[in-house]
């Protein structure tokens, strides 16, 4: 079972890195959550402050059609990612929901400007009759509360 969850979120990371951002919203399920805290690990899920990003499916899509339009003037040169993660380890498992834990360091790059970010994702995934679906994303930044570049795509 761990291998099988561990498969799921470096295939996660996989599809991010090739670009691949409409098989990635697939993943998702209808009520998912992609989080980014402002305050990193310390701030708690119904903790109500402000995120460096708090996405629904809806404005996951949104957002990929902005960089999919040609239109997006930050993406005239075509940002490009790469996340390497270590194992996912595995927090809690039950009732078919299960949550694990994945350091991760990720590069962004946009021309020549280079992103480098390091922290971890917690990953709460749900069995459906689908395959494994994103309930919750959460990116915790190492810096988050520090002063941080434009971020274009999905660490």
């Amino acid at each position: 079972m761990l291998a099988h969850l561990q498969d799921f979120i470096f295939d996660e990371a996989r599809l991010l890195d090739e670009a691949e951002f409409e098989r990635w919203l697939t993943l998702f399920a209808d009520d998912g959550r992609y989080w980014v805290p402002l305050k990193g690990r310390a701030q708690t899920e119904d903790e109500r402050h402000n995120a460096i990003a708090d996405e629904s499916p809806l404005l996951l899509r949104l957002r990929v059609a902005r960089l999919r339009s040609g239109r997006a003037h930050s993406q005239q040169v075509l940002s490009q990612c790469q996340h390497v993660l270590q194992p996912p380890r595995l927090l809690s498992s039950e009732g078919g929901l299960h949550t694990l834990h994945t350091p991760f360091s990720y590069a962004e790059s946009r021309g020549e400007e280079l992103v480098v970010l390091h922290g971890h994702c917690v990953h709460r995934l749900r069995e459906t009759p689908e395959g494994l679906r994103i309930v919750l994303k959460r990116v915790n930044l190492v810096n988050a509360h520090s002063r941080l570049p434009m971020i274009q795509l999905f660490p």
